[in-house]
């Protein structure tokens, strides 16, 4: 039996109609504080931002970035880097209570080498990950099932980082 994989979001994709941003996805105008929804930003303050990943390995799959623009760890700053961990680590207590994963990858891609996608701006990915969530499609299909919308999920979390 054929099983049909409905990924309307996908579109936009397909068509070049997502929304794209002059300069580094990472990189906000200089004030800016709070979320910022058309860049799926879920909080950003002084020293960080929380931004969902827009082609996530799993459903709520979040990524903290410092504010200014450094390309790795040893370019942050010693409180950029207490910054990015401590949001690290609150992202997974927000994540917890919305979305209650069974665990969680939590890493840092420095250099294209590998696997940064961007890699002149600093990222700590936090991936959710749940029981199960690797099955057929991901190990025989090679595709990945987001079971929710990004948009959706972004309206649920948000709720939480305010």
């Amino acid at each position: 039996m054929v099983e049909t994989l409905w990924a309307p979001w996908r579109m936009d994709y397909i068509l070049g109609t997502e929304p794209k941003f002059n300069g580094c996805v990472f990189c906000l105008p200089e004030n800016h504080l709070g979320p910022l929804e058309e860049r799926l930003v879920l909080h950003a303050d002084q020293d960080v931002l929380v931004i969902m990943n827009r082609y996530p390995y799993n459903n709520a799959h979040l990524m903290v970035a410092p504010r200014r623009h450094v390309a790795t760890l040893a370019e942050a700053a010693p409180g950029e880097r207490a910054a990015l961990a401590d949001m690290a680590a609150r992202v997974t207590e927000i994540l917890d209570k919305a979305q209650r994963p069974d665990g969680y990858n939590i890493g840092i891609n420095q250099g294209r080498v590998a696997g940064a996608g961007i890699a002149d701006h600093l990222h700590v990915h936090v991936t959710p990950r749940y029981n199960g969530d690797t099955n057929y499609m991901t190990v025989l299909g090679e595709t990945r099932v987001v079971p929710e919308h990004i948009r959706e999920t972004y309206r649920k979390l948000l709720e939480f980082f305010r």
